[in-house]
């Protein structure tokens, strides 16, 4: 048999070899949405116990939860670039290797430690926030709401098992530095995935097609209402799912339950929006549903937040609950990030956006929060700050789907 050389693909359904290609690249899907927040969820059940082993700071500890944020704004800022010189997919093999390394570097019973190779898994993962809608887009067009459903439902499950098993898991190796980078592994195993697709890309590209591809410049965008309002929503449910993920176990702590429970609280907000995500993604695939879907989680984000600010703690179910069903504004933004644009360079361009200054004003969720929290001993007042930005997220998610 005569083999083409590598290059353009193959029609659909012309062998195998395509098909194979086809489903490692799912795989390779799932496999990333399942690290790309199981880094930041195996932190928030063991912030008690890194501070005891290290012993740092009011400072240190607020600043914790808000390095990640920041990565996403700076190294998300560059991903365009990035994939412009390397490739998509050669730019995403290199943000899971950072994932994976920096990870690892966070066993280190050291808070400098711990903030260095927080910043180095980060910074990869904000590259791989950024880059998969476009990836999605390009090798998945047909298919792009069922892809995009996937990623986010793998993001969320990832998420759910880091929450839950973060303490058993540090209890079991003894140490929560080291539990934290236990979860270097399964991102480890998403990037042996996902390098052979990458090696394709780079093997199959001479050159002269990555010059040729034109490329978008994000911050003209600012000046369309478009680039607006997706910028200001994307902060807003940032600045929620990150000040959330970073203190709810501290705040649920902080008023009576033990490490585990607030652990599996915050796995189970996490795990209900699984099923929720299914329909509303569902909903929104259908124009005259789209607004529908959105209010509705932003009903119950509001909900959950006067609940958790006027509840006593042994309501945590029901919080847990009906803010989960509130993150599930991310997938529907994501989703519309995907079906932006005529070409993958101008959803890359909304999308370094959208995620770049988004995480930049969503890094005052968990740094503001827990400063304020320190400085007047109880939560009420940061609460009352999410009570605000829930409020706005729902009026930016009206204005979006008019967009």
């Amino acid at each position: 048999m005569i083999r083409t050389p590598a290059g353009p693909p193959q029609p659909p359904g012309r062998g195998p070899r395509r098909s194979r290609v086809v489903l490692v690249s799912v795989a390779a899907v799932v496999l990333i949405g399942l690290n790309l927040r199981a880094g930041i969820a195996s932190a928030g059940p063991l912030f008690h116990a890194l501070q005891d082993l290290l012993d740092y700071g009011a400072l240190a500890a607020s600043l914790l939860p808000t390095v990640p944020v920041l990565c996403f704004a700076v190294a998300g800022a560059a991903t365009a670039w990035l994939v412009r010189r390397v490739g998509l997919e050669p730019a995403i093999a290199l943000a899971l290797l950072l994932l994976t390394g920096g990870l690892a570097v966070r066993a280190v019973d050291s808070t400098l430690m711990l903030m260095v190779g927080t910043v180095i898994g980060m910074s990869g993962l904000a590259v791989c926030n950024v880059a998969m809608p476009s990836y999605i887009r390009q090798h998945h067009t047909g298919r792009a709401a069922t892809m995009t459903a996937v990623y986010t439902v793998s993001m969320t499950i990832g998420a759910t098992t880091a929450s839950a098993a973060a303490v058993p898991i540090a209890a079991g190796l003894g140490s929560p530095t080291l539990g934290l980078a236990a979860w270097a592994l399964p991102a480890a195993v998403a990037l042996a995935v996902f390098l052979p697709l990458a090696v394709r890309s780079r093997l199959a590209d001479d050159g002269a097609a990555r010059q040729g591809v034109p490329y978008v410049s994000p911050w003209p965008l600012l000046k369309t209402r478009k680039g607006l309002l997706f910028t200001a929503l994307f902060a807003a449910q940032a600045f929620l799912a990150y000040g959330v993920l970073g203190w709810y176990p501290h705040i649920l702590v902080s008023r009576g339950l033990d490490e585990a429970t607030a652990g599996l609280m915050l796995g189970l907000m996490q795990l209900v929006g699984i099923p929720a995500m299914m329909v509303l993604l569902a909903m929104a695939g259908r124009p005259w549903l789209l607004r529908t879907a959105f209010l509705i989680t932003c009903s119950a984000s509001l909900s959950g937040y006067v609940v958790l600010l006027f509840a006593p703690v042994e309501w945590a179910v029901g919080t847990s609950i009906l803010m989960g069903l509130g993150f599930c504004v991310f997938p529907l933004l994501m989703l519309l990030i995907s079906r932006s644009g005529s070409t993958s360079a101008e959803t890359t361009a909304l999308s370094t956006l959208a995620q770049s200054l988004g995480y930049l004003g969503a890094a005052l969720g968990p740094f503001g929060l827990g400063l304020m929290n320190g400085l007047l001993g109880d939560w009420t007042m940061a609460l009352v700050v999410v009570l605000v930005v829930s409020a706005v997220q729902m009026v930016l998610s009206y204005r979006v789907t008019a967009s």
